[in-house]
């Protein structure tokens, strides 16, 4: 196994912008994206930073804007490389795949914002690619969303993914526990659709008796 980090979105958009995660608490997903980086610098683990970018006029992460700029959580550490998107996935438009397997890369770890939009791509895509992927459950962070579909809160949202992803995508766990995972040089439990539809599947047979 060789792990990425993949550090995605740590803009001031999402801290002081338009877009304030709001779960978890942002102040404590950017210390675990602190951690998180420190420790793979410490770890040999390459560091790839992802930067979402719009058009100047845009009302949200234009070009050249103070909530474009990276956040200083990010531009305080050292990183290998910075890959720049205009869409929610990393890989498209980008050369974050022929980076990573340019650098031997088989698993990347997904941090940053927001957890069903930039992560979830980046998440599915590295799968549908072959990676094994990590998902830091709280080093990455959500905010609420209401629109004519309905409205659900940043914590159910944030919550609801993390559910996903396990199921299929990738497998989710604490900064705490990835960075003793990486520390003793071990692996995470694999996302498992059996094991993820077990209750629905026993509520099913119970109602049919």
């Amino acid at each position: 196994m060789k792990r990425a980090l993949v550090v995605i979105d740590v803009q001031n958009e999402y801290v002081t912008g338009g877009l304030p995660i709001a779960y978890p608490n942002v102040e404590h997903s950017l210390g675990n994206i602190a951690d998180a980086m420190d420790a793979a610098r410490a770890a040999g683990i390459p560091v790839v930073v992802v930067q979402h970018t719009a058009p100047e006029e845009s009302p949200i992460f234009a070009r050249g804007s103070h909530g474009f700029a990276l956040h200083p959580t990010v531009t305080e550490r050292p990183y290998d490389h910075l890959v720049e998107k205009s869409l929610p996935s990393s890989f498209t438009g980008t050369d974050l795949d022929d980076w990573l397997r340019g650098h031997g890369i088989d698993t990347v770890t997904i941090a940053g914002y927001m957890t069903q939009n930039c992560d979830e791509s980046t998440a599915r895509a590295a799968a549908h690619r072959g990676y094994t992927v990590e998902f830091l459950s709280d080093a990455t962070g959500t905010l609420d969303l209401s629109n004519r579909a309905g409205g659900v809160s940043a914590e159910d949202l944030h919550n609801s993914v993390l559910v996903v992803m396990q199921s299929a995508f990738a497998a989710v766990t604490t900064t705490a526990d990835w960075l003793e995972t990486v520390e003793k040089g071990g692996t995470l439990e694999n996302p498992n659709i059996i094991a993820s539809t077990e209750t629905a599947r026993e509520r099913a047979s119970d109602t049919s008796d």
